[in-house]
């Protein structure tokens, strides 16, 4: 039985002023799937992800989305935390509790387990104490996780998680974010900047180019090209 859609876009064009980035963008996203989103820089992929988030509004169209419920988990970029400031690992985990204890509530006990096992998860537990900016990269991008995965959000909304991570790095946190939706039945989603090293992670990629945004089977990405294509003849009234 196919599964009922988690995230919609309907019709959604997306604009900054007079600037349409993305038009008559039509999404229907099932729970639990690993979908990257993926295009050349400046068209449009963060844009479509902070839309999805509430953060841009569309110029015309609907989203619709879970987060009135439930809050997603968002994973920004490591470098937005200000290296200057002296937080320790274990205090960025526990900013993941925020949306729901707010600024008053105390943790509770099973919060501070949930802390606890987004750290073991993340094998971030002897490094608990330590400063966030004593860390490499690959372990900053796992903080970030790990904060998001304390927040118990059944929706995960990344912007280049894997951005300036060297091979490894990128292929650790790659399949640490496979895991939340094979092991854990989550549902990710990424900008990211290649399709290459996707293949393996991903049967559907979110491609963002030409002002269009249309999920695609890896299957049909190559050659290079061919699945703009194939959305044209599907969806013609989109490109006119």
């Amino acid at each position: 039985m196919k599964k009922q859609p988690i995230i919609k876009c309907q019709n959604v064009t997306l604009a900054y002023g007079s600037q349409t980035v993305l038009k008559n963008v039509q999404l229907d996203i099932p729970p639990g799937v690993f979908l990257p989103f993926v295009g050349p820089n400046g068209a449009g992929k963060t844009t479509l992800l902070r839309a999805l988030l509430g953060l841009v509004r569309p110029k015309s169209g609907q989203i619709i989305t879970p987060f009135a419920q439930k809050a997603p988990g968002y994973v920004p970029q490591y470098k937005v935390i200000d290296p200057i400031y002296p937080v320790s690992v274990k205090h960025i985990v526990k900013m993941g509790l925020y949306p729901e204890l707010q600024w008053w509530r105390r943790p509770s006990q099973s919060h501070k387990q949930r802390i606890d096992e987004a750290l073991e998860k993340y094998s971030l537990t002897q490094h608990a104490d330590k400063t966030f900016d004593c860390l490499s990269g690959g372990m900053k991008q796992k903080v970030m996780l790990a904060r998001a995965f304390a927040s118990g959000a059944e929706v995960f909304i990344m912007d280049e998680p894997t951005s300036e991570l060297d091979d490894a790095a990128q292929h650790e946190v790659l399949e640490h974010l496979f895991d939340l939706t094979k092991k854990h039945k989550k549902t990710v989603l990424l900008a990211h900047h290649g399709i290459d090293n996707l293949v393996k992670w991903s049967q559907d990629i979110c491609i963002v180019e030409h002002g269009q945004a249309a999920v695609v089977p890896t299957s049909e990405i190559y050659p290079r090209g061919s699945w703009l294509k194939k959305i044209k003849a599907k969806r013609a009234h989109a490109y006119e």
